[in-house]
């Protein structure tokens, strides 16, 4: 398998590169099934090595021609290859009825699936129905991924191949069902739905063959996205001069912690400490500035109620942190305030941007970072809304707010003024527990204090939460807590 590449793109970019491939370079197309073929039962070996039965569901396109290459190759390797038919037969056609032709010519036999039990096969592969997918799955589409769901639970392997037939290749949404697959081989292009939305719950491990396309094919096509990847230990930001003191690295305000939800101020500011920012300050209630101040020193807390003093301290940062435990009564309300009528870059989490939704407000210069639950208040849709299309759910965000938006979640999506998406494929799910996105505040803040402009800040900041997440899950994802991220923030900045 060849390394997982940046870019990654729609199942249409995806179709114009198969194109390019065929008509334009004159690669035949039963070639590229072939090598499909070859590289998905190499993948197919090297997870499952003492797979002796191997069961292949194919459908009526090129993707079931895939599968018929694999099962051809299975078959000469002397395994025991059961190969079951989905769809009308005589739909097949060109390449895909080329495929099966040369298996059936070896002696392969070709069942029509009509409800068996799939759990006889030791490894299943899906090659059903591609990234053509528009529709809900109905019918003996849907039956036929019930089996083979059924049949993983059960034990069997599941590979994929291309994508888990039912997942939406552009938004990762399943379209009523869709295949769970343990691994997943995807052919030219990396699509988009397999890292966000529901994709990583159905894809598995995801690997990745070109085809031995020339580099010429990638040539006139913008991908949709760019997958982001960490840079070493070290790399995160620019060494430090020896002469350097806590002026040089920014000062960072945390606005939050009302009655009840101190911590949440209080981890956004020790990751801001965690990530290199020179000073850090908490403007939060009066009455947790004694016990956080007690707990960790090195935060410069103040008990405000808006007004001259909140002015003050805002005169001294150099990035505004607001939303960590800000509440959405009056108390808040005078914080963003104050927050959005200074001119310091901002970033925006939390019930900042739940007060935000109420009343909406468009700016340059902020990093607004919502779950799903905030972005559906900030846009007026429901939560499940914005998980059928998280892309287009970014986009929507970033024109209706300006800035850079990081629409966290499974493959956290960064979306800058320039429209330019990242995704974030890294974290894991430990990281579903109170408190991860104050830390995560507290990370982009530091960043931007110490002289990243806010998309790249976003970018580098989701990428060192989410990797600092991975290393501290090393000790188990249940009970991970947000502040068991810090000494790992520490190490990857070292």
């Amino acid at each position: 398998m060849k390394p997982l590449p940046h870019s990654l793109y729609r199942a249409e970019q995806v179709r114009e590169l198969d194109r390019i491939a065929i008509d334009e370079l004159g690669i035949p197309g039963l070639s590229l099934m072939q090598r499909a073929g070859h590289a998905a039962f190499e993948a197919l070996r090297q997870r499952w090595p003492r797979a002796r039965h191997i069961g292949v569901l194919c459908g009526t396109g090129n993707n079931g021609g895939d599968g018929s290459v694999l099962a051809g190759l299975a078959q000469a390797a002397g395994l025991r290859v059961s190969v079951w038919q989905v769809g009308d037969a005589r739909r097949l056609h060109g390449d895909a009825l080329s495929a099966r032709q040369q298996i059936t010519d070896a002696g392969l036999r070709v069942e029509g699936f009509v409800g068996q039990d799939l759990s006889v096969a030791d490894v299943l592969v899906d090659g059903l129905l591609g990234t053509g997918l528009g529709g809900e799955v109905s019918g003996i589409w849907r039956e036929a991924i019930g089996a083979i769901n059924a049949a993983g639970d059960a034990g069997c392997g599941v590979l994929a191949l291309d994508i888990p037939s039912g997942l939406q290749a552009d938004s990762g949404a399943v379209l009523g069902v869709a295949v769970r697959a343990d691994v997943c081989v995807t052919f030219i292009g990396l699509k988009l739905g397999l890292f966000t939305g529901q994709g990583p719950d159905h894809c598995g491990e995801v690997l990745f063959d070109d085809l031995d396309v020339p580099p010429q094919t990638y040539v006139r096509l913008v991908p949709a996205a760019t997958r982001l990847t960490p840079p070493p230990v070290g790399a995160w930001l620019p060494p430090r001069r020896p002469c350097a003191h806590k002026g040089d690295f920014g000062h960072v305000l945390v606005m939050g912690g009302d009655h009840g939800m101190s911590g949440a101020a209080r981890l956004a500011g020790e990751a801001a400490l965690r990530c290199g920012a020179g000073l850090v300050s908490l403007a939060t209630r009066a009455e947790h500035t004694q016990a956080i101040s007690a707990a960790r020193p090195e935060l410069m807390c103040h008990g405000v109620d808006g007004g001259v003093s909140l002015k003050r301290l805002m005169r001294r940062a150099t990035v505004l942190a607001i939303g960590p435990g800000l509440g959405q009564n009056a108390w808040g309300r005078r914080l963003l305030g104050a927050a959005l009528a200074s001119r310091l870059p901002l970033v925006v989490d939390a019930d900042a941007l739940n007060l935000l939704a109420a009343e909406p407000l468009r700016r340059d210069g902020w990093v607004l970072t919502p779950h799903p639950g905030e972005a559906a208040r900030l846009l007026g849709r429901t939560t499940a809304e914005i998980q059928v299309d998280r892309l287009a759910a970014a986009r929507a965000l970033q024109r209706k707010y300006g800035g850079v938006v990081v629409l966290k979640g499974a493959g956290t999506l960064i979306i800058d003024e320039a429209g330019e998406v990242g995704l974030c494929d890294a974290g894991n799910p430990g990281m579903a527990s109170g408190g991860m996105g104050d830390v995560l505040t507290g990370v982009i803040a530091a960043l931007m204090a110490q002289g990243l402009d806010g998309a790249e800040a976003a970018r580098r900041g989701v990428c060192l939460h989410a990797a600092a997440a991975d290393r501290a899950a090393t000790a188990g994802q249940h009970g991970l807590l947000a502040s068991d991220l810090f000494p790992h923030l520490r190490e990857l900045l070292a």
